[in-house]
């Protein structure tokens, strides 16, 4: 639910950048803002948890608090609708560091050498959020207008609640006989060419996903695509995106992370440049599927290794990693707004294309992501 409501910032920003006339930089300005909002405090709700361990409340808070902002920001007048709209996405900052902790415990203390799975699954259902979010946000506001949307968070509000109640007992640290279990997992040895390395890998890849998701649905716009067409195709790469997350997970702890990055990352480029040359077509409905399936894949992965990279607490890694990975996706989406005002759309997602290439070469340079007694 915090993902679906998340994903009608890109549904509600091309809406009203249509009735408004906002250029691609103004739009992608506004994402970035949403986005660096979100990020850049999600390490410090991970700190929180770390420290109180009151992990339930954080969690549920964030849930009630994004679905009653959104709330505000599609009833009010769009100068304040979208003020409201950034503020909404705290609550997502709340929620995500403590669900992915979680999920990589218990996939490191009950399924052995499983972490980066576990993740995964935590992660699909997040996606699936995505996936059904535009769907469901171009159906109702082609159907009633942005007041539709407010049986979004009229849904949310139960499922928050549920969420404070059905924590409240979760252990946010494993028990001892689990940490000694799971303590040669615990440490990856990275030199700094390979930290580095990785952290633009984090960067490309998030800043390649937050392309597709801002400017498919205004490329579609342009070419005279409805809302619920346009919405359609963006829940369709959330949906592939979803996919490659649990097919990645899995095969990085079967075949090795640094292969599956690669694999995954040079494939990606094939449908992006696909987009970038057809225009309108019934192709999209296969190739942008295609292309979140495979930049998605590696999502997972990159946060699994940031866990052991950050040894401060494994929400607040959780919110470094996450942080790091949005906010320089919004700041590169900034500049591709810019380069789309200049150049036009074809040429940012063949740039797109350019960027995942160039991230799946990095893998080459991270000296060891095996991990290794500390």
């Amino acid at each position: 639910m915090v993902d679906v409501i998340n994903s009608q910032r890109a549904i509600l920003l091309t809406y009203w950048s249509t009735q408004l006339h906002w250029s691609e930089t103004h739009l992608a300005f506004l994402t970035m803002l949403y986005i660096w909002a979100s990020s850049l405090s999600q390490p410090i709700f991970g700190w929180i948890s770390d420290k109180l361990g009151k992990s339930h409340w954080i969690a549920a808070g964030g849930i009630l608090w994004i679905s009653g902002l959104f709330t505000l920001a599609i009833t009010l007048p769009t100068n304040l609708a979208v003020p409201c709209l950034i503020l909404a996405s705290f609550g997502s900052a709340a929620f995500h560091p403590i669900g992915a902790m979680q999920a990589t415990l218990q996939g490191r203390i009950h399924y052995t050498n499983r972490e980066t799975t576990a993740t995964s699954w935590f992660f699909v259902f997040g996606q699936f959020g995505f996936m059904l979010g535009p769907i469901l946000g171009g159906f109702l506001l082609h159907w009633r207008g942005q007041i539709a949307l407010s049986i979004l968070a009229l849904i949310a509000l139960p499922v928050g609640i549920n969420v404070g109640w059905q924590l409240r007992k979760v252990s946010v640290k494993p028990p001892e006989k689990a940490k000694e279990q799971a303590k040669p997992q615990t440490f990856i040895t990275y030199n700094k060419c390979g930290f580095v390395s990785l952290a633009l890998l984090a960067a490309f890849q998030a800043w390649a996903q937050q392309n597709m998701i801002t400017f498919i649905p205004k490329h579609l716009s342009d070419l005279g695509q409805s809302t619920a067409v346009y919405g359609m195709i963006v829940g369709l790469f959330m949906g592939g995106s979803a996919l490659g997350n649990v097919v990645g997970g899995n095969l990085a702890d079967r075949f090795g992370k640094k292969l599956v990055v690669s694999m995954m990352l040079t494939l990606s480029s094939i449908p992006i440049i696909g987009i970038s040359l057809l225009g309108w077509s019934v192709w999209l409905y296969v190739l942008v599927p295609l292309a979140g399936f495979f930049t998605g894949a590696v999502h997972s992965i990159i946060v699994v290794l940031a866990q052991h990279v950050i040894r401060s607490g494994m929400a607040l890694a959780t919110g470094l990693i996450l942080g790091f990975m949005f906010s320089a996706a919004a700041l590169g989406t900034l500049s591709s707004g810019w380069m789309a005002d200049k150049w036009g759309l074809p040429l940012v997602f063949q740039f797109t294309a350019g960027l995942v290439f160039m991230a799946a070469c990095l893998p080459l340079f991270i000296r060891d992501i095996s991990p290794t007694v500390s």
